[in-house]
C-alpha cells in the first residue's frame, strides 16, 4: 500500500523536532511493508489553522488517489479539533483512504479501526443533531416572546444613491462612500421610488 505522512510542529523553537514524528512514521510504514508515497510536513504552522500549505497539498493528493493510507503521529497533529478531524476522516473515507494514527492507535486499515470510525461519525452526527435542536429552541423562544427575528430594516437613501449613480459611479463605489452593501444598492437602484427615499432589508 501507498502511505502518505504527515508531520506538524508548531514552532520550530522550544526543542520541537518534527524529524521525530518523520522517524516514528516512517519505521511504523516501514514495519508495515507499505511504501512511501509522500512526505507533507508543516513545520512552524499553528494547529489552529484549518488552512495549512502541506495539509492542504495533501487533501489534493488524497482527491487525485496518489496513496491509500494517510498515517500522523497524532490527532493533534492533523487536525484542529474533533469537528476538523471528523471531516477530514469522511472525506478520506469517501475517497477509500484509510487513516492512521500513531498516539491514539487508529487504524481505519483494520476492522478496529473502522469501528472507531463509525462510533465517531456517529457521535459527530449527534452533536450537530443537538446544536441544530437547540438553535431551533432558541428561535421557538424568541418568537414567543415577540422578539423581531432577522435584520432589521435599513433606511435608504436612495435618492443619493441615483445621483452617484448617474455621475458614473460604480455599484462598488457607491456602496463603500455610504456604508452600504453592493446588493442593497443594486436593489435599491432597481426599485427606487419616485421620492427619492425606499426602506429595504439586507
Amino acid at each position: 500500500m501507498r502511505v502518505a505522512i504527515y508531520a506538524r510542529v508548531s514552532t520550530t523553537n522550544h526543542g520541537q523536532d518534527v524529524n521525530m514524528q518523520l522517524r516514528e512514521l516512517r519505521q511504523f510504514a516501514g514495519a508495515r511493508g507499505w511504501q512511501i508515497a509522500g512526505e507533507y510536513v508543516d513545520a512552524g504552522v499553528s494547529g489552529t489553522k484549518d488552512s495549512r500549505p502541506e495539509l492542504n497539498r495533501l487533501m489534493a493528493d488524497a482527491h487525485k488517489r496518489r496513496f491509500d493510507v494517510v498515517c500522523v503521529w497524532r490527532f493533534d497533529r492533523f487536525a484542529r479539533s474533533v469537528s476538523h478531524l471528523l471531516r477530514g476522516l469522511e472525506t478520506f473515507n469517501a475517497l477509500g483512504v484509510a487513516f492512521v494514527s500513531l498516539g491514539e492507535q487508529m487504524d481505519t486499515t483494520t476492522p478496529a479501526g473502522k469501528m472507531v470510525f463509525t462510533v465517531l461519525g456517529a457521535v459527530a452526527e449527534l452533536e450537530r443533531s443537538l446544536i441544530a435542536e437547540r438553535v431551533r429552541a432558541g428561535l421557538r423562544n424568541a418568537r414567543a416572546k415577540g422578539k423581531r427575528l432577522g435584520r432589521p430594516p435599513v433606511s435608504i437613501d436612495a435618492f443619493k444613491i441615483g445621483r452617484l449613480r448617474s455621475r458614473g459611479r460604480s455599484i462598488r463605489e457607491i456602496a463603500d462612500e455610504l456604508g452600504y452593501t453592493r446588493s442593497l444598492v443594486h436593489k435599491t437602484l432597481a426599485n427606487r421610488e419616485p421620492d427619492g427615499v425606499a426602506i429595504a432589508t439586507d
